[in-house]
Parts: structure tokens; C-alpha cells; sequence
């Protein structure tokens, strides 16, 4: 067997600037919506305008004498064409409660804007104008919309065949949480919530079906796992998976909206069964702000020691998870209960997650996917402890850090691959001038400054068995016989670049200029098997099989280049182009050369052993647990990211309106490949956190169920002036379980920035003696937790 050949090295870690770059910003990139296909029709959907209802009937007959229109259907004119969808992660595979659902709802509705009849016209204007001729009956019934009204013995039961409204309960536990918290030194309550709050990409989701005559079907999907739609597709639609074409296009932002299981995928393609032309539907803002995320509420009990170090919690968490639905976004509630205590030491906690269903839009996934609720908590209780025991906020956290050399380790049920909190916490310290910054605030001063820490530990690369949750991926490299190259992979792209870097990748293996890779992703029939885009896994799985297919091209090049030069095969260096002998430089043969020599001589060639230049290969991390054996202990995220953040607020005491003044951060994704793309994850992750700390909200009101944040003028999205120039830096502590050391960049951040800030603007209010730790922290709730701040003080001095 030949010797391994070694990589060269990294010649920047800044990596390649974007090779498609210059297409997106100068409006040419192609996406779903420009995706036109001869004879396309347009479909709308007509929506439930009640949170709970039984539906009577549905009378498409006058939508159907509309101008342009060719079909209107409702669920039950769809019911025997499919089987239900697919959930993309369903609960009943945990023993917890399920439901089916269809294209199109049948028999009930659950929540104001849950589909129920569809138009296919000639152009979207006629498909939208003839939903208003579709007649439906309801019975209107009554509704949840809160989780404690939902956990009520009598409450209304949002799916009549279940016990109550809880998915499951989630425990998380540890030791003897009761038992310690009663005999610790200090204790502390809190309770801290989350509102409701999601993804909110450039590009919202958006499907194109076509269904041949001949038993052929396509797919134009805005999709992060274009291979998981088509296998959901051919087992409801009772078809085989090869007769089934899924193609993702460029895709204009995921963080987990696009996840697959919509029920949208199977509506246009039984649209365009029925029709016999291609179909498209595309979200509007305004129903894609219908869904929701995160709204969770915390009732944490926390037991310390006079040094500030966390002996003992308990954190009853009830996640408002909306109505069920057949996509993934329950399974934030899961992670949520997962990822605790984060990057700290405790011995003894105990975390109860209830998912409430309620009559409230489903959740999706939202990019941190409930990560980022454990560092909302901690960073909260490690901020009140040094408050309690007058300590420094950094220390205390500091104190109750792992130190680095304890990595790799067993720790709350998980295997922590590698990390220095301690380290990512003092560089971002004084890469803030934390010290300098928490010295300046000016008591009694209308405008309070205040200055909070945020530290997030992420799992990630996540991999569930029985589910299509996994942690590996497939990719193919292909040497053509000119010397260009084609990586085919199974992951794909929502919009972040992974492809440059794949390319780059591959193109360092070869020696040779990334100009000379393509990077196929998003096409079922093009593309190996794979699971897409979830869970930071884009490098670590199909990036990683790239590097391993590419190196086995080398290596069969280099025993060529061998035979050459009269030399061993590990001698061979492949750099510049060229194939090169390491002991004598002169000796070298090109790369294009040598491959077209390869494919016209095949094995008659000295030191051809196979002629073939593709290789396909599957790689993933190493560090999954999956049979708890003697130990009874599992992992099922091999990687563990983190971030340090540190945020600077104005507060204005007469307004409460916030003003973010800094924000910086260290992140540690292990191993960087590309500097340039690591700082823009990081720079949208703390812009995320920010969001829903201060502005992103998706309030209901409670009488009707209706949600009210339907546009932009009410889901406040933080703006360009809303945020300071960040200041991010990094730290590299590789994982060495995954092949190039990387950990993912995609999540972490978002948590850290979101506690960063909570902590900043209770900094703010302390000399007022006021807290807020009801997320967003919006100018109406900080300044009502200014009043009855000074009114408590009024009382006070009165007595």
C-alpha cells in the first residue's frame, strides 16, 4: 500500500474571495422565482382565517369560471393521491404524540394560516384573484394560544386524539438537583422568556413542479436537502426514487426555514398531475411570516457558593412550539433541553422541556435551532451571581470554565471534543476593553451605559439515528480529461459560499487553481446521495469526503508522476499545476498532462493502477456514541463550537429605547479554511441574536389567535444603523475528530450575542434597580421595568 500523501499547506487563511460573488451583488444569480419553465402555471393558496375550526365545505366552482384559472382544489379533492407528507422529524419516532397531515387540511384547521384550497391559473395575479370566489364553511371552534392555557385539564384539545397538548416531556438531568439547591450557600430565581421569533431570509421558500405524462416527476425546490425531499416524495407518492428529479437552485438564505416536510412540495406536484403543466408557487412575505420559532418561557432555580461557582439548577422550560406540522421545527425544544449547562461545570441540574402544541402557527427551524436558549439562561445566572456575591461578571464565569487541557472529555451526557472557554472568554475581554468599558458608566446619567458577556457552547453536526438527521455525507470528484475537475456533492449551499470553499479545497489536494473546480450541488440526478444543509455539517461531511476523493485522485497520479521520475510515490508533491519530485525539482510533468495521459493510455502506463479519475467518497466526524454499552452513555453531536461575545448598550431612562454601541466576539469553529467566510457567519449570527433580543417579535393577540406581524412594519428586523461596526476575532482549537479539524461556523453566535445584550441592557438599568428578562427587550418593556423600578424606590422613601 502506498504512504499517505500529505496536504499542503494553507498558503492564507483568509481563503479565496467568493468566485460567484460578483454575480450575486450585481443582481444576475438565478433563484426559484426566475426559474420559468415552457407552459409554467401559478398557483396561490387560500389560507385559514381562524386559529381553530372545523371546516364545513369548500366550493371551488366559482373559482374555477375565473379569468386564467385551469384548477381549484381543496384537501378533500386531493384526499387518496398521496399518502400523508413525510415529517422531515417526526415525534412518534421518540413515543411522543403525532399527527398526519396532507397537501391541503382536511376535515379541521389548526391555526390562522394553515392551507386549505389552492388556484392554479396563467398568472399569479388571476390565481390570487380567484381565491376570493372559493366559498368555506366553519364551524369556528375555541382556541389555545398560550401554553399555560393549554396545559389547563379543560383545555381545548388542539388534535382530538391526544391526551393533552404537550408533544412529550423532554427531561434533562444530572445528579441531585433538589438535593443540592437545598443545602447550597446562595440561590437565585429568575425567569426569563424568549418571544416568538424565526428566520427571515432574503429569499422566501418557494416549489415548481412538473409532472411528466410518462410517469416522470420534477422538482424546482428551495430546499436545504433537495435528496430528503425526493425520498419523502417517492414514498407518498408511491413512486420510485429514480423517476424523481429534485433540483436545488441558488438558494437566497435558509437558517432552517427551508428544511424539507412542507406540504407546499406536495402541492405543486399534484397541481401539475392535475393540470399536466409545469406549476409554481412562491411564499409571499406575508405567509412566510406566518410561521414562528422560539418562544420559550424559563423558570430557572440556580444554587451557588460563596466563590460564585454553580453547584446546582433546575430549569422548567415550556417552549410554545405552535401547532404540530409535518417540518422540523418542534426539535428546537429538544436541543433547547440538550445543550445545557453549556460551556460551564455543574454537577447537579435538572431540565424539564414541555413542546406545547397551541393554536398558534407551527415553528420551523430557526439557525441556532434552540442552542442558543441555554446561553439566554446561563449567561443570565452566571450575570446575577457575580451581582448577588459583587464579584466580576468575567471571573465568575471564568471560575466555573473547564480549563483546556481537560478536552477531550465526558461532560452532561455528551462528548466534548475540544475547546479553551477560558481562553475565547480573556481575548474577548480585551478585545473589548471589557475593563475599561465597565468603569465608565456615569450613575444617575439619563443615557445608562451598559456592558454584558455572552458565552455560547454549540453542538453541532448532529446525527439522530432513525431519522434523515445524519452526520455524514457523499461527495464525487471527477478529473475530466482536459484537467478540469467536478466535485458533485450532497451537501448543499443556503447562500453562505460553501462551494468556494469545497473547490478550494479540492483544488489544494491537486495542486492546482481553483479556477479549474466546479462545484455541483442541489440536483438529485447529478449529485451522490446526501443530506444537504443543517447543522454546520457542509465542510466537516461533504467537504471532508472531497478532500479524501481528491486525495485518492492524487495518489493515483502521483504513482504515475512516480514511475516517471524513478522515484517512490510519497516523493511526489502536487503543487502549482504540476506534478513535482520533492528530491529533484526539475523533475515534473503538468497536471492536465498527466491526467489526458492517464485516460488515452490507461493501464499500459508504468504505475497506473486504475485508470479511472473519479472517486466517490462518504465522511463525516468521528466522535458519535451511539450504543450506550456498560457506560449507558451517548453522543450524538461530535463537534462543539463556541462563541464569546461582549455587547455595549445605551439605555435612555425616559424612553427605554436601546442603543447597541458595540458588540465583539471570538468565535472557535476549530480549524478555519476560509477567514473571509468565518467573519461573515459570525457577523450574521450576532446580527440574528440581536434581533431577537431587542426587536424581532410575532405577537398574537389572545381573543382572536390572529398573528399580528405580517410585514415588515411590525416584524421589526434589525437595520444597518441599528447595529455598530462588530469587531470579531477568533480562536482555533481543532477537532480531532473530524478530518481537517473544523467544528462548523453556521450556528454559534447567535446565543452569545443575544445573552451578550440581555446581560448589557440589565447593566444599564442596575443603578435604577430595575431588571428585564422578557425577550425582546423593546423601549415599551424596559421602560416599564424602569417605572416600577422608580416606584418601588417612591414606596421605599415614602415609608
Amino acid at each position: 500500500m502506498s504512504a499517505p500523501l500529505t496536504p499542503p499547506r494553507l498558503s492564507h487563511v483568509d481563503g479565496p474571495l467568493r468566485r460567484d460573488g460578483d454575480v450575486i451583488v450585481s443582481g444576475h444569480a438565478v433563484y426559484l422565482d426566475d426559474v420559468a419553465l415552457p407552459g409554467m402555471l401559478h398557483a396561490a393558496i387560500l389560507r385559514s382565517p381562524h386559529p381553530h375550526a372545523r371546516i364545513r365545505s369548500v366550493d371551488t366552482s366559482a373559482a374555477l369560471r375565473c379569468a386564467g384559472v385551469h384548477a381549484a382544489v381543496s384537501g378533500e379533492d386531493l384526499r387518496g393521491e398521496s399518502d400523508p407528507v413525510p415529517h422531515y422529524f417526526d415525534p412518534g419516532l421518540f413515543g411522543f404524540n403525532t399527527a398526519d397531515f396532507f397537501a391541503l387540511a382536511v376535515d379541521k384547521v389548526r391555526w390562522v394560516g394553515e392551507p386549505v384550497a389552492a388556484v392554479v391559473a396563467d398568472s399569479l395575479a388571476n390565481a390570487e384573484a380567484a381565491l376570493a370566489a372559493i366559498a368555506v364553511e366553519y364551524d369556528v371552534l375555541p382556541s389555545v394560544i398560550e401554553p399555560d392555557d393549554a396545559l389547563a385539564d379543560d383545555a381545548v384539545r388542539v388534535f382530538d386524539h391526544w391526551d393533552r397538548n404537550v408533544l412529550g416531556v423532554l427531561p434533562f438531568a444530572q445528579g441531585d438537583a433538589a438535593g443540592t439547591l437545598a443545602g447550597a450557600p446562595h440561590r437565585l430565581r429568575e425567569r426569563i422568556t424568549v418571544g416568538r421569533h424565526q428566520g427571515v431570509p432574503l429569499e422566501p421558500r418557494g416549489y415548481i413542479g412538473s409532472w411528466d405524462p410518462r410517469g416522470r416527476l420534477e422538482l424546482w425546490a428551495s430546499t436545504q436537502s433537495p435528496h430528503l425531499v425526493r425520498t419523502g416524495l417517492a414514498r407518498i407518492l408511491h413512486l420510485p426514487e429514480e423517476r424523481i428529479r429534485v433540483v436545488a437552485p441558488r438558494m437566497g438564505g435558509g437558517f432552517g426555514h427551508k428544511f424539507n416536510g412542507y406540504s407546499e412540495e406536495l402541492l405543486v406536484c399534484l397541481l401539475s398531475k392535475l393540470t399536466g403543466a409545469a406549476v409554481k408557487w412562491v411564499e409571499t412575505r406575508a405567509d412566510s411570516l406566518l410561521v414562528g420559532a422560539r418562544e420559550f418561557s424559563h423558570d430557572v432555580e440556580a444554587g451557588f457558593d460563596d466563590e460564585g461557582m454553580l453547584i446546582a439548577f433546575t430549569d422548567r422550560m415550556l417552549a410554545n412550539i405552535g401547532c404540530l406540522a409535518s417540518w422540523g421545527g418542534w426539535g428546537m425544544a429538544f436541543m433547547a433541553g440538550l445543550t445545557f449547562p453549556g460551556p460551564y461545570v455543574c454537577g447537579d441540574y435538572a431540565i424539564e422541556v414541555l413542546p406545547v402544541v397551541t393554536n398558534k402557527a407551527p415553528w420551523n427551524g430557526y439557525r441556532g435551532y434552540g442552542k442558543e436558549q441555554a446561553a439566554v439562561v446561563l449567561e443570565r445566572v452566571m450575570e446575577v451571581i457575580a451581582a448577588r456575591l459583587d464579584l466580576d461578571p468575567a471571573e465568575v464565569r471564568r471560575r466555573n470554565m473547564r480549563p483546556a487541557d481537560s478536552f477531550p472529555l465526558w461532560a452532561a451526557g455528551k462528548h466534548l471534543d475540544s475547546g479553551d472557554h477560558r481562553g475565547a472568554l480573556d481575548k474577548v475581554v480585551r478585545l473589548s476593553r471589557y475593563h475599561e468599558l465597565r468603569g465608565g458608566q456615569a450613575p444617575g446619567a439619563t443615557r445608562l451605559r451598559g456592558v454584558g458577556i455572552g458565552f455560547e457552547l454549540t453542538p453541532e453536526g448532529g446525527e439522530l439515528l432513525g431519522t434523515s438527521v445524519r452526520g455524514h455525507d457523499t461527495s464525487t470528484v471527477r478529473v475530466h480529461p482536459g484537467g478540469t475537475v467536478t466535485v458533485l456533492t450532497g451537501v448543499t449551499s443556503p447562500g453562505t459560499g460553501n462551494e468556494t470553499s469545497i473547490a478550494y479545497l479540492v483544488a489544494r489536494e491537486l495542486g492546482i487553481g481553483i479556477d479549474q473546480v466546479d462545484v455541483v450541488q442541489g440536483d438529485t440526478d447529478r449529485c451522490p446521495f446526501g443530506y444537504g444543509n443543517f447543522s454546520s455539517r457542509s465542510l466537516n461531511s461533504g467537504g471532508a469526503a472531497a478532500v479524501l476523493a481528491a486525495r485518492e485522485i492524487r495518489a493515483r497520479l502521483a504513482a504515475v508522476a512516480a514511475a516517471d521520475f524513478g522515484c517512490e510515490e510519497s516523493e511526489v508533491a502536487a503543487r502549482d499545476g504540476l506534478l513535482v519530485s520533492v528530491r529533484d525539482e526539475e523533475l515534473s510533468i503538468p497536471f492536465a498532462e498527466l491526467v489526458l495521459r492517464v485516460y488515452q493510455h490507461g493501464s499500459s502506463d508504468p504505475g497506473v493502477g486504475q485508470a479511472l479519475l473519479e472517486v466517490t467518497k462518504v465522511e463525516g466526524p468521528h466522535n458519535f456514541h451511539h450504543d450506550p454499552g456498560q457506560s449507558g452513555l451517548t453522543n450524538a453531536y461530535p463537534m462543539y463550537s463556541s462563541t464569546a461575545a461582549v455587547a455595549v448598550v445605551d439605555v435612555d431612562a425616559e424612553t427605554g429605547v436601546v442603543a447597541v454601541t458595540g458588540l465583539f466576539a471570538v468565535g472557535d469553529c476549530g480549524t478555519i479554511v476560509n477567514r473571509n467566510f468565518v467573519n461573515s457567519q459570525l457577523y450574521g449570527a450576532l446580527a440574528q441574536g440581536a434581533g431577537g433580543a431587542l426587536w424581532e417579535h410575532s405577537p398574537y393577540d389572545a381573543g382572536t389567535g390572529e398573528p399580528l406581524a405580517r410585514t415588515f412594519k411590525h416584524y421589526l428586523l434589525p437595520r444597518a444603523p441599528d447595529l455598530p461596526a462588530m469587531v470579531v476575532a477568533h480562536q482555533e482549537t481543532p477537532s480531532p475528530f473530524t478530518l481537517m479539524g473544523t467544528k462548523g461556523a453556521g450556528e454559534s453566535g447567535v446565543g452569545a450575542g443575544m445573552a451578550a445584550l440581555v446581560n448589557a441592557v440589565n447593566d444599564a438599568l442596575r443603578p435604577l434597580g430595575a431588571s428585564v428578562t422578557d425577550l425582546p427587550l423593546d423601549p415599551p418593556r424596559v421602560l416599564r421595568a424602569i417605572d416600577e423600578a422608580r416606584a418601588r424606590q417612591s414606596v421605599r422613601e415614602d415609608a
